[in-house]
């Protein structure tokens, strides 16, 4: 992945319509995001999935990134949301696959590793959190931003950051408990 300060550079050039910029921070940011979909999604082919679906949607939104935080939080953001949406999506494809038979809530340890059972109890449990609160939760714990990262990224205080982030943790763990 290029330096901070390249890839910043290049954002901002590729934000202001620069075709040739937007290719090579594609290019350069490609293994990176396949990395972060891989910390939310456990198989493989999920993942590279979500980076896909994670690159469209930053060739397609680069003229909304500002610059109020670095390109590489901006990036962060994009990845988590978008890794999250690919779950939820290829849940859906699968239960109406299974023709209507009833997929089980949890994942099945007999058939499931424990990391990827765990990642994905993660997933389901941010579907039951408010989603600002699941964004905050993902950030920081799935992500590893900093608070002031993720204030600057999401244009609130650093107290607000804290505090959607102790929600989101209780209500994930009642969520995770319940189960």
């Amino acid at each position: 992945m290029p330096a901070p300060d390249d890839l910043d550079a290049l954002a901002r050039r590729a934000a202001q319509g620069d075709t040739a910029a937007l290719d090579a921070l594609l290019v350069g940011v490609r293994p990176e995001v396949l990395r972060l979909c891989a910390r939310f999604l456990p198989n493989r082919e999920d993942a590279e999935e979500a980076c896909q679906d994670t690159l469209l949607a930053l060739a397609g939104g680069i003229t909304r990134f500002e610059g109020r935080s670095s390109f590489r939080t901006w990036l962060h953001r994009l990845t988590a949301n978008r890794a999250r949406s690919t779950y939820r999506t290829l849940r859906r494809r699968c239960r109406l696959e299974a023709g209507g038979v009833a997929l089980p809530d949890q994942a099945d340890p007999r058939r499931t590793s424990v990391v990827a059972g765990t990642r994905l109890d993660l997933l389901d449990a941010f579907d039951s959190v408010h989603p600002d609160h699941a964004e905050v939760v993902a950030l920081r714990d799935v992500l590893g931003l900093s608070y002031p990262e993720i204030a600057a990224l999401l244009d609130v205080p650093v107290g607000t950051v804290k505090s959607r982030l102790h929600l989101a943790r209780r209500q994930v763990r009642q969520r995770l408990g319940a189960e």
